[in-house]
């Protein structure tokens, strides 16, 4: 016969666990809506003494920026994912159906902007596009924000060419259909769901791109990241979480499309 008395100290351990972890993950978010409504919140006060929604008029009027901010960094990751794209989709393709000898390698490639430290790469970056008069231009930050999102679109753009059936391929070229049109109205359809997953990544991490914007695009480029950023050197805790919050919500619409989108079998074929 069980004793559910002696069960007590592992649930009581889990309990702990998962308490930790939900004050872990949800404790932030709870600290940035309580500032983003908070009209007076003081120390040592626990909680804000007032609440309401003046500060969100001041990040939306004319002055506050949050509009401009927001259409610049939207224009810059939509020209981030296609020039992305322009190079995943047939670098994807490449790597995953053609015998490539050094592919490994060539992936490898892809990961290099992520291994190495940012901050020196932008400083000599900013540089560069300062002497070509890239800096401070939108050309320029959707140039630096494409070597970053090239690792994603290019690993899962391979990973979905690779999950497609090549015998689908092979019986539309036997029935006399020609290369191009096996990719057009095989290939790619097939691909569409991961390819739609990438250029997701690719937007989102270009939507909160912050240190190569900060580098390469002030002071003639704000991005919303710029703008909350400013606001938290400012002090102004309120304008620099509803600009948080304003990054946050298309965050997690566009996760749960991925989710959707992108299938085990995908993930799966990412690397091989």
């Amino acid at each position: 016969m069980s004793r559910p008395w002696r069960r007590w100290p592992d649930t009581l351990a889990l309990a702990v666990l998962l308490g930790l972890l939900a004050f872990v993950i949800f404790g932030p978010l709870a600290n940035l809506f309580l500032w983003a409504f908070a009209e007076k919140w003081y120390f040592p006060n626990k909680v804000p003494q007032e609440f309401g929604f003046s500060f969100w008029g001041r990040v939306f009027s004319p002055r506050g920026g949050a509009w401009g901010s927001l259409g610049t960094s939207i224009w810059i990751a939509l020209l981030t994912v296609v020039m992305s794209l322009a190079v995943a989709i047939p670098a994807g393709y490449a790597l995953a159906r053609l015998k490539l000898r050094w592919r490994g390698l060539i992936l490898l490639a892809f990961l290099l902007p992520q291994a190495v430290p940012n901050l020196p790469v932008y400083v000599n970056i900013a540089r560069v596009f300062y002497e070509i008069g890239l800096n401070g231009t939108i050309l320029g930050v959707v140039l630096v924000h494409a070597s970053h999102g090239l690792v994603l679109a290019v690993w899962i753009a391979s990973a979905a060419f690779a999950s497609v059936d090549a015998s689908l391929e092979e019986a539309a070229r036997n029935m006399g259909a020609s290369p191009w049109t096996c990719f057009r109205t095989i290939t790619l359809p097939l691909a569409a769901p991961g390819l739609i997953a990438s250029a997701i990544f690719v937007f989102l991490e270009s939507l909160d791109e912050f240190t190569g914007t900060y580098f390469v695009g002030v002071p003639d480029v704000t991005t919303l990241p710029l703008l909350m950023f400013n606001a938290s050197m400012g002090g102004n805790y309120q304008i620099a979480s509803i600009t948080a919050l304003l990054l946050l919500v298309p965050s997690i619409a566009f996760m749960l499309v991925v989710e959707r989108f992108l299938k085990a079998n995908v993930l799966a074929g990412v690397g091989r």
